[in-house]
């Protein structure tokens, strides 16, 4: 079985929210901050990039939030129901990269896991470079296709300017790399199994799990979810690749896996 190299993981800090965003159960509403002190849930929500070196190149996981993000998402109103408030500047995706000696004009392709606004915010960063930048078919229709600036969590400005190769279906992406077709988030939303000589299989999730409380058993949806079907069989296809393989199951926006992690600029697996 063909294998890649090495997964660094690049925690990008967090954002704040309301827990209903991500753990969508009975009795609660959402708040913006300014009902953050209140006694409704308000949770980190960790972002993070995952770096992949393969005998073909080096791929890049998702791009986190940007540097700009309050001015960005200020025509959205994302930044009062999530603000990316607990990021240092260490933390933000291009000081990661040049924390393991990494430059843009290194990276081979960037894989966005879908388009919402804190996966793809740093996809302009690509703009010029030799990077590839690759989606979901799906994820690339419907981002380009709805009228206005944004709807939901797809705002154009991240990626109006940028060309995207597609995906569909399952796809090996590279040597030990390959891309499950896993919707219900989003119409095109994807995770990431990465096979490894040492570690074993990983399988980064993004948003089709958020957290372990999500995984379950049984699953748990969060309040976003394009397709409430498509995400629990998603979850469930997820859940028989990670029972056949053993998978290390890496989720999306777990405020306390990332902490049990060997996370850049440190740690990694190979």
């Amino acid at each position: 079985m063909a294998t890649a190299n090495k997964v660094t993981i690049l925690p990008c800090g967090a954002m704040t929210a309301d827990l209903t965003w991500l753990l969508l159960k009975p009795g609660r509403s959402i708040t913006d901050r300014s009902s953050k002190n209140n006694p409704a849930p308000w949770v980190d929500v960790p972002t993070h990039c995952v770096l992949v070196e393969t005998d073909e190149g080096r791929i890049l996981w998702d791009t986190s939030c940007p540097r700009d993000w309050e001015e960005r998402w200020g025509p959205t109103g994302l930044q009062e129901f999530f603000p990316y408030d607990k990021v240092s500047d260490s933390e933000y995706l291009d000081s990661r990269l040049n924390q393991v000696g990494v430059g843009l004009d290194q990276i081979d392709k960037v894989i966005l896991s879908h388009l919402h606004f804190d996966h793809a915010g740093n996809a302009n960063m690509f703009k010029g470079t030799n990077a590839k930048l690759v989606c979901h078919e799906k994820e690339r229709d419907f981002a380009f296709g709805f009228e206005g600036l944004f709807t939901g969590a797809h705002l154009k400005t991240d990626y109006e300017e940028l060309t995207f190769e597609t995906v569909s279906g399952d796809t090996e992406i590279a040597p030990g790399v390959t891309l499950i077709e896993t919707p219900g988030h989003t119409v095109g939303t994807m995770s990431m199994r990465v096979d490894l000589p040492d570690s074993g299989t990983m399988i980064f999730t993004s948003d089709a799990v958020y957290m372990g409380e999500s995984w379950g058993p049984p699953a748990v949806p969060a309040a976003i979810v394009n397709n409430l079907e498509d995400f629990y069989s998603s979850v469930e296809k997820l859940r028989v690749i990670q029972e056949q393989t053993n998978a290390t199951m890496v989720f999306g926006h777990d405020a306390d896996q990332i902490h049990q992690l060997r996370v850049a600029p440190e740690g990694a697996y190979t």
